[in-house]
């Protein structure tokens, strides 16, 4: 683990979610297609995996395709499942090696059956590792989720609480996000983990996702560690 010394003393967040966004207007901005700037951002996003692990970060979720995004031109979708199908499983195979799980979150019937395959295969390659985990939202949203959660309540004939709600959702056995990040300038969540985020920070940066650094990391990390958690309480009760 390399020492950091910026980040001494600082709150780490025990699960960090990522809104990766701006690849294709940095891909644009270099004359460059829009798969290039997903290929760097993939590439960026297991550095930023490493990084975050390495300094004590539990859970990383990234979001990765919402189903928004699944309407956007074939040519450019075609790009986004190659990666999957050709980079996805061997880049990330450095950080498994960690003894990290990977989760996928989303409806993933609504992507082609080969890309399905491959990220279930990854899944169960990785379902044994416990304590730290990487959760890939793909053909996510939010209000997907939790209509898919209502209707599993109901079929259940269940009356819900907020505990056993929370058990329907596609992060049942995940904790709650300390701290939201979304970079390319955009400041809003984009139907990313809602309910989830009822108490998450929210950190939005100006840079394009494929020059989010780690350095880029950790000023989110340390403006996290400066903020108070009240959840709802008083500065009094805190102390």
């Amino acid at each position: 683990m390399r020492k950091n010394t910026l980040l001494q003393g600082v709150t780490i967040p025990r699960h960090i979610a990522i809104i990766m966004d701006g690849n294709g207007r940095w891909a644009k901005k270099r004359m460059m297609p829009r798969s290039f700037g997903h290929k760097n951002g993939m590439e960026r996003m297991i550095g930023l995996m490493e990084h975050a692990f390495d300094l004590g970060v539990q859970y990383i979720t990234v979001y990765a395709l919402s189903t928004e995004n699944l309407k956007r031109p074939k040519e450019e979708l075609d790009g986004l499942f190659n990666l999957f199908r050709n980079n996805f499983r061997k880049e990330l195979q450095k950080i498994f090696e960690r003894g990290v799980r990977l989760r996928t979150l989303g409806d993933l019937s609504l992507l082609p059956d080969d890309v399905m395959q491959g990220l279930r295969e990854s899944e169960k390659d990785t379902e044994h590792y416990e304590g730290r985990g990487i959760n890939i939202a793909v053909a996510y949203g939010a209000r997907d989720e939790i209509i898919h959660a209502v209707n599993k309540a109901i079929e259940n004939g269940e009356k819900v609480t907020e505990e056993s709600f929370s058990k329907l959702l596609y992060t049942s056995d995940l904790p709650d996000p300390d701290l939201i990040i979304r970079t390319g300038k955009e400041v809003r969540l984009s139907n990313f983990l809602l309910y989830q985020a009822a108490y998450a920070e929210l950190y939005f940066s100006n840079k394009m996702f494929p020059e989010f650094s780690d350095k880029e990391l950790d000023k989110a990390i340390i403006d996290f560690s400066n903020r108070t958690r009240r959840f709802g309480k008083t500065d009094e009760q805190l102390t």
